[in-house]
């Protein structure tokens, strides 16, 4: 935990000047793509939720429409309203999109097989023909976490079980394979047109590992990675986001059934995760952080432990290849 701050702590400490804060990301995105990576424009794949939104109107801001390249790439899990609000979005901005459907390349690649064979271990009966999503339990209550398969069946019965580690593991390990397709698209259209790739996570999933390695962890410029969520809705309304992008609770989009962020990986929805994760970075005790989450002292306690054992758990996302031999002439 960093030094305590003098601030007082209150819901206050996340305010920004946004118009000035978009102005200076779009500076430094225009300097960083020509000067330093020496690239001709920008590529963002927009998923209609707000943190691909506003990287998509900085990018804009900072290279115009003309030297944007947004993609738009559903799967047959992507929810219905997704690629609607991107297109919308993209129009507002003057990009015109480019729509990939990645199911076919998912199919080809096991990606529904692997994933459906570790349901259906732990839920027989299960098939390609139920709706699913895995959630965490007990983090809300300050308790360890596990994790849940949930599924409807065709007759619209729910089904709710716990999942063994293994088939836990194998269900992320296939879904990730979304992220990591789109991601090579992102770069194959990054090299035919001489740009580069924007990733798009905020400060809580940067911090907290909230990413895929090689998937939607990969990117030349990361510009709201600094950036809180509730940050990031600030500076959507400031751009002038449509209300459907603006007023949307974020999803993973990953599975057939609804799953919040808060849902499958955080302890807290975000607007309090922000809050508990400042707090932290600025040395405030879990006491005084309860009061403004309106959680017990013991829960505000065991969500500062999430929060460092998240960072341990994914530090490795965040490392280069490791070598045997450091090569000076390449890192100095």
């Amino acid at each position: 935990m960093s030094g305590a701050s003098t601030t007082p702590f209150n819901r206050d400490v996340l305010k920004l000047d946004a118009a000035a804060e978009i102005e200076r990301i779009a500076a430094s995105l225009r300097e960083e793509t020509a000067r330093t990576l020496r690239k001709r424009g920008l590529v963002v794949a927009i998923s209609g939720g707000v943190d691909s939104s506003v990287c998509l109107a900085l990018a804009v801001r900072a290279v115009s429409s003309a030297k944007v390249c947004a993609l738009i790439l559903p799967e047959r899990d992507s929810s219905g309203f997704s690629a609607s609000r991107a297109e919308t979005l993209a129009a507002q901005f003057g990009v015109q999109p480019l729509t990939v459907h990645i199911g076919t390349t998912l199919e080809a690649i096991g990606c529904y097989r692997w994933r459906d064979e570790a349901m259906r271990r732990a839920l027989p009966g299960y098939d390609e023909t139920w709706r699913s999503k895995i959630a965490i339990r007990s983090g809300m209550q300050g308790r360890i976490s596990y994790f849940h398969l949930i599924a409807q069946s065709p007759d619209g019965a729910m089904h709710d079980v716990r999942l063994p580690l293994a088939e836990y593991l194998q269900i992320v390990a296939a879904t990730s394979f979304k992220q990591r397709t789109r991601k090579m698209l992102e770069y194959f259209h990054a090299d035919r047109l001489n740009y580069a790739v924007i990733g798009t996570p905020n400060r809580l999933e940067y911090d907290q590992g909230f990413f895929v390695k090689n998937g939607d962890g990969a990117a030349d410029l990361k510009p709201i990675a600094h950036l809180y969520k509730t940050q990031v809705y600030a500076l959507a309304h400031a751009l002038g986001l449509p209300k459907e992008i603006t007023s949307a609770r974020p999803t993973t989009d990953t599975y057939s059934l609804a799953q919040g962020q808060d849902e499958f990986y955080f302890a807290l929805p975000y607007e309090q995760m922000d809050l508990a994760l400042w707090a932290f970075n600025h040395g405030v005790p879990a006491a005084e952080l309860a009061p403004v989450l309106e959680i017990s002292a013991e829960h505000a306690a065991v969500v500062y432990d999430d929060i460092q054992a998240k960072r341990r758990a994914t530090h490795y996302l965040h490392r280069a290849p490791i070598l045997v031999d450091a090569v000076p002439e390449i890192h100095g």
